[in-house]
């Protein structure tokens, strides 16, 4: 869970409000590797890609090794579960039909 609280980036984030498939098409390619990551190394889980790189930014044991920016990594992850609360829809599933 966030720190900040599961609707954090919801607060004044417009992006939230676009549909689904807008959403995914302005996602940046660090956006949709987590995506990716979210689905095959953490069965579909934002809260324990979360906690890895908190734990990583904690110096503890860690399943993968993200990028070197994992604030922005966050950010991001909060952002995409937002919407897939507000929405209902889950992204990775949305973003492997549109390929």
């Amino acid at each position: 869970m966030s720190d900040r609280g599961d609707d954090a980036p919801a607060r004044g984030d417009a992006s939230l409000d676009a549909a689904p498939e807008e959403f995914l098409q302005r996602l940046e390619p660090f956006e949709r590797v987590l995506l990716d990551l979210k689905e095959q190394l953490y069965e579909g889980s934002w809260d324990r890609i979360l906690a890895d790189l908190r734990a990583r930014l904690d110096g503890q044991p860690y399943i993968y090794k993200l990028g070197q920016t994992i604030a922005r990594d966050i950010a991001a992850i909060e952002k995409m579960r937002a919407y897939e609360r507000l929405h209902g829809v889950n992204l990775a599933e949305r973003l492997k039909s549109s390929k």
